[in-house]
């Protein structure tokens, strides 16, 4: 089985203008929805973990 990018049920339907996550072996992929073929970041699950609860801190 392939891959399975999400995406935030908060993005609603911008156009697909949005970040996507993936669970890989390696930890957490991250990639612009609207460029998809060029690549993505990974991360180990530790940091996206801290950086999703420094965002969550952020004022919207």
């Amino acid at each position: 089985m392939g891959v399975q990018w999400r995406k935030s049920s908060y993005s609603g339907d911008n156009g697909g203008n949005c970040v996507e996550v993936a669970r890989l072996a390696e930890g957490v992929g991250i990639r612009d929805s609207k460029n998809r073929g060029c690549g993505h970041l990974t991360m180990p699950l530790a940091q996206f973990a801290a950086l999703l609860a420094q965002l969550k801190c952020q004022p919207s």
